[in-house]
């Protein structure tokens, strides 16, 4: 089989882009010195997280001169992401650290505004339809109607006739009020700042046209009608994982957090609710078009040394087949190893990354985090998770899972906390709650308020929060708006909602009533009460921006 030449080297998720190249009947060689690369053809180089951090470890590793070699000798050269980005003189990420230099201008950080978070995630399109040479032509496989997946902060803003001056051809894309580049293309060159890995069948489509030397092709018929321009809305399917009584690992789902079937005849419970597999229901809702999929390890697996943590192997099994983004939760944190060595939080976020994982959720040690943040004045000590995990693969790599549980008072003023005036009194006719975060799967409570724990963890360097609530959880009434209003008035990143979703109108409720940028269902979907494709139709009914199902028969045989 034909072989591809990968670099080596901190780059995040690489098990992903490993295991689409091999699906696509290529085999991999890893760079693991300069000198290997003058021997490689087909070169990748792969990127996540932070501009400065990336190009300090190929320049400390001595690849830079190597690579700027491999692509003026002519030999096809792929750069994902940072990848991307390297081609670039710097970035305002790190001003002092200088890129490749093959493109004389710099990345600068979207503008942030009410109605636009940043870092930009999600899926968006790459369009070359101001590019007249492309007329009814597919430029590395690349559709009009297909979305592909970004996560980033820091882009290249897009000039009109810059960049084509220099003989690029440009796919671009739009987030807000600002035009960016999605792809460049240029000789032997191709980069994209979306990941083709984590982009199903249209991003497998364009690293199958680039590995086999298909620059440019005819767009099929009735492939060349585009939807709506723009970041789509996020519906993502949610997998809590824990072991059943019988020692098995099975997909359950909580009421209020309480996963055991209700048991009059026991005063412990029933047996813990046993709604699947993880990894062919993973595989389900990817077919089904989910746009990311999170695993969340409810019992973080205590008594597992490292190495063999269960959900390491469910990221690997599931990378193989789920080709957009996973995120894992759970046991995020410092920690000691059945041997008795002590593991720190980034080293148990780099296993879950070389296994597959995108991103890690951190719930209650986010909350210790906050409190320690609060009692330093505001500021930062370097040695949260939150904190060493973002600066080494970037914010967007941080997803926060906040749990809390509405508390009821007469007046607002009655409590030190940030207050709302609810729609849905309290048991005693309260119109006023507030929202105290939790620890330990909502067990234990904290002197913390929801929107304090936001702001806070948002600080430390968190690139998205996963909102849950516990009122909620299970209850198929929709999500709390009340609760998604709050946060997102407070904060810039990305915000998820969760809990409480059971028919597809919930979906469309929260997106329209809060302006949230994400969503996720897990009871409905693994009750098979609903598909994640039955919600994605029904937004896309009521003219909401989704990413649609794309057609993979000519990509995988």
């Amino acid at each position: 089989m034909p072989t591809v030449h990968l670099l080596d080297f901190v780059a995040g998720n690489i098990r992903s882009l490993v295991n689409a190249i091999e699906k696509l009947g290529f085999t991999i060689q890893w760079i693991r010195s300069p000198s290997e690369i003058a021997s490689a053809n087909i070169l990748i180089l792969p990127g996540v997280g932070h501009f400065g951090h990336c190009m300090t470890q190929l320049a400390a590793g001595g690849f830079t001169d190597a690579i700027k070699q491999h692509i003026t000798s002519g030999k096809p050269f792929l750069g994902i992401c940072v990848g991307l980005q390297a081609l670039f003189a710097g970035s305002d990420e790190d001003p002092t650290v200088p890129g490749l230099g093959l493109i004389p201008t710099r990345l600068k950080r979207f503008s942030s505004s009410k109605t636009k978070s940043v870092p930009h995630i999600g899926w968006n399109e790459a369009t070359t339809k101001h590019d007249g040479a492309l007329e009814g032509k597919s430029l590395f496989g690349l559709r009009p109607a297909s979305r592909y997946y970004y996560v980033h902060s820091y882009a290249a803003l897009y000039r009109e006739g810059e960049l084509e001056g220099e003989g690029w051809s440009v796919a671009k894309a739009v987030y807000g009020e600002e035009v960016f580049v999605g792809v460049l293309a240029r000789g032997n060159v191709l980069a994209t700042q979306f990941h083709p890995e984590k982009s199903g069948g249209a991003g497998l489509r364009l690293i199958k046209a680039f590995l086999n030397g298909h620059r440019v092709s005819d767009l099929p018929a009735g492939a060349q009608e585009a939807g709506l321009p723009g970041l789509t809305r996020r519906v993502i399917a949610c997998l809590d994982v824990r072991t059943n009584d019988a020692g098995d690992l099975v997909v359950t789902k909580g009421d209020q957090y309480d996963v055991r079937e209700k048991d009059a005849s026991s005063t412990g419970g029933g047996q813990v609710r046993n709604l699947g597999k993880p990894v062919s229901m993973a595989q389900r809702y990817y077919e089904q078009g989910a746009d990311e999929v999170t695993f969340l390890n409810i019992t973080s697996f205590r008594n597992c040394p490292l190495a063999d943590l269960p959900m390491l192997d469910i990221l690997r099994l599931t990378s193989k087949t789920v080709f957009v983004p996973l995120t894992i939760g759970g046991g995020i944190r410092d920690t000691v190893d059945a041997d008795g060595s002590k593991v720190s939080a980034l080293d148990v976020a780099k296993m879950y990354f070389a296994s597959g994982a995108d991103k890690v959720s951190i719930g209650s040690d986010a909350v210790i985090a906050a409190e320690e943040y609060y009692a330093r004045g505001k500021t930062l000590s370097g040695l949260t998770a939150i904190e060493t995990i973002s600066q080494s693969y970037g914010n967007q790599a941080v997803v926060v899972s906040i749990d809390p549980k509405r508390v009821f008072v007469s007046r607002a003023e009655d409590t030190p906390h940030s207050t709302i005036e609810t729609a849905f009194p309290g048991p005693n006719g309260e119109h006023f709650c507030w929202y105290q975060c939790t620890v330990k799967g909502g067990r234990e409570v904290r002197d913390l308020d929801a929107q304090q724990l936001a702001v806070a963890v948002e600080a430390l360097g968190a690139g998205e929060l996963l909102l849950n609530c516990i009122d909620r959880d299970g209850s198929n009434k929709g999500f709390d708006l009340e609760l998604v209003r709050a946060l997102k008035k407070v904060v810039g990143i990305p915000v998820i909602a969760s809990s409480g979703a059971g028919v597809p109108e919930h979906f469309y409720e929260v997106f329209r009533e809060t302006g949230t940028d994400a969503a996720l269902g897990a009871g409905m979907f693994h009750r098979g009460e609903f598909t994640v494709e039955q919600v994605k139709d029904f937004l896309h009914d009521k003219g909401l921006a989704v990413r649609g199902a794309e057609d993979t028969s000519d990509v995988i045989l």
